[in-house]
């Protein structure tokens, strides 16, 4: 079970850097669109709109980025804080679907507990 809490953590930051991309997409998409139009003030509507779509994606990106740091040194607050975005990431079909029923199978796992005891102590000597 420690190679997939690992694979866990792997996929929380691959999965929040996908959405890290598709914010810089949508910025460029909706700053370019606002450029083609040639009005200054279609160009400002539109820019901002983008900025702030970037900055929430940028934003709600955070949480999964630590959690997967966090998992992959055994942090008992990663366990956590990766279950609670598993509920989230349960009405993001279909990847953020698998991806919440994948944690809750790692990290509900009555083997895995021990992993996280002691901040990562527990860890080092389980797979020895």
């Amino acid at each position: 079970m420690q190679q997939h809490v690992r694979i866990l953590g792997w996929l929380f930051i691959v999965y929040s850097a996908i959405i890290d991309v598709i914010a810089l997409i949508v910025l460029a998409v909706l700053g370019g669109a606002g450029a083609l139009s040639g009005d200054r003030q279609a160009l400002m509507v539109t820019g901002a709109v983008g900025i702030g779509i970037a900055i929430f994606l940028f934003l709600i990106s955070i949480p999964g980025i630590l959690a997967g740091l966090g998992l992959l040194k055994y942090q008992q607050w990663a366990r956590i804080l990766a279950l609670v975005l598993a509920v989230l990431h349960l009405f993001s079909i279909p990847l953020g679907t698998a991806l919440g029923i994948y944690a809750f199978w790692v990290l509900l796992d009555p083997q895995v507990t021990p992993l996280f005891e002691a901040r990562g102590v527990a860890a080092t000597t389980v797979g020895k």
